[in-house]
């Protein structure tokens, strides 16, 4: 029985071996596919990581798309109030282009009219400016005879004086 006993437990400590062997076998291939599985854990975490990331920026460009669609639909109706102002000014100006070119056109006929009415009072004017130059040269002329008539009779009281000294004169020198 000793023999069957050692081969009992040979047979024990083989059979013990090759549990273990077994086991060690398995728990490889478990670690194999838990490796396996963490990479796709960790792959699926990246991808969940970058979709998430992604999802942040693409809703934070959303929020500056919204804002500048807003200050863009701010930006149109500002300028369709600014477009129908514009559009009353033009008709307000234009209805004072027509006002302004009317009173052109009179203002045109009221200047042709004046033109008309200078240039027949310049004509009179020369006119009156020969007259005034033929009664200045008559002036002038009377002058001068007045001139030399009172130079002439000025000649006349000199020579008369001179003849009163004379007199004067012999009156006052003793007589012979």
């Amino acid at each position: 029985m000793k023999n069957f006993q050692q081969n009992l437990l040979l047979v024990l400590a083989l059979a013990l071996c090759g549990l273990c062997a077994w086991q060690w076998h398995g728990q490889t291939q478990q670690r194999d596919i838990i490796a396996t599985l963490n990479g796709l854990v960790y792959d699926r975490d990246v991808t969940i990581r970058d979709a998430t990331n992604s999802i942040a920026v693409l809703n934070h460009q959303l929020a500056q798309m919204d804002a500048s669609l807003t200050s863009v639909k701010a930006d149109a109706a500002t300028n369709a109030q600014s477009v129908v102002s514009q559009k009353a000014e033009i008709a307000r100006l234009r209805v004072a282009n027509l006002s302004l070119t009317n009173e052109i056109t009179q203002y045109q006929q009221a200047v042709d009219t004046l033109e008309t009415k200078l240039k027949d009072a310049y004509a009179d004017l020369e006119n009156q400016n020969g007259a005034i130059t033929n009664l200045v040269a008559q002036r002038d002329d009377l002058a001068a005879r007045f001139n030399n008539e009172v130079k002439d009779r000025n000649d006349i009281v000199a020579k008369y004086n001179e003849l009163v000294n004379q007199i004067q004169k012999q009156g006052n020198s003793p007589k012979p």
